[in-house]
């Protein structure tokens, strides 16, 4: 299944994609894609739905973050080889962590708005997964069960507020806008393989990062473990697995956003996003 919510921002409505592309109305079954829904029960009893018995919505309304009343925003840093060695660093001995906070969030295609002070704005493409059964000290074998579904991300950060000054990564990650998630939630049984989807984004058209979760040092499997060791997982959380090269501070020399310019950018079978970049 492909969820979605649609409709104004902080009002949006649960929906669907069925098999036609059509987006369907489920407000009338659930009142968002968010808490129970995601459980597996919850994520059986819509797949036994006909969709066609499903309400179809006009037009094309704006679509939000698939997934709605996100508990926590989990990151995976420097999660891809070729990635550290443009930054500069060795790749972390083990997965290294992060947060950013759930206000950032924003839908696929809104607007990026650059924070007042921002000098360094840059972009990353990442797979996002979301937590459907809770969990702490899940074992390794036991990660599909906790699972829901996987999206694209675009981790977008201001290098300047993250390195600089104190160099709390948070502060970097977590200003409005800097969370586009979507466009919809492809659930898990739909994703045979999160280690082998090509990713890429691209500025104004010119393609900066083109790669593949296949080169990621810690997989989907080993992230869903390993964070539950510290950290009860809850449903609902929003996991982001780190983004391969060409991001804007690994160019020679860097490159950074600005107002006026366009990113877009996708993940294999999980949809396509677009965000035009705005002062603030």
């Amino acid at each position: 299944m492909k969820l979605v919510r649609w409709g104004a921002a902080g009002r949006e409505k649960p929906g669907l994609i069925d098999g036609s592309g059509v987006l369907r109305d489920l407000s009338g079954v659930v009142d968002d894609v968010a808490g129970p829904v995601l459980l597996p029960e919850g994520l059986a009893k819509l797949r036994a739905l006909d969709p066609k018995t499903l309400p179809a919505v006009p037009g094309t309304p704006r679509l939000g973050a698939p997934v709605g009343r996100v508990p926590n925003f989990l990151c995976a840093g420097l999660n891809y080889a070729d990635h550290a060695k443009e930054a500069g660093v060795e790749v972390p001995r083990e997965a290294l962590l992060f947060v950013k906070h759930t206000s950032c969030i924003c839908g696929p295609n809104d607007d990026v708005v650059v924070p007042p002070g921002s000098t360094k704005l840059d972009w990353e493409v990442e797979l996002g997964f979301v937590i459907g059964k809770p969990g702490a000290y899940i074992k390794p074998e036991h990660w599909q069960d906790h699972v829901a579904g996987y999206m694209v991300a675009n981790d977008v950060s201001e290098r300047a507020f993250q390195l600089e000054g104190t160099g709390q990564w948070v502060k970097g990650k977590s200003n409005p806008t800097f969370g586009p998630l979507g466009p919809w939630l492809v659930t898990a049984d739909e994703v045979p393989d999160p280690q082998n989807l090509k990713l890429w984004l691209e500025v104004d058209g010119k393609r900066y990062q083109d790669g593949s979760t296949a080169t990621m040092v810690y997989g989907v499997a080993y992230l869903v473990s390993y964070i539950s060791r510290f950290m009860a997982l809850s449903t609902g959380d929003v996991i982001i697995t780190g983004t391969p090269p060409g991001v804007g501070l690994g160019q020679k020399p860097p490159v950074f956003l600005k107002a006026g310019q366009v990113m877009t950018l996708g993940v294999e079978g999980l949809g396509t996003q677009r965000q035009r970049v705005v002062a603030g």
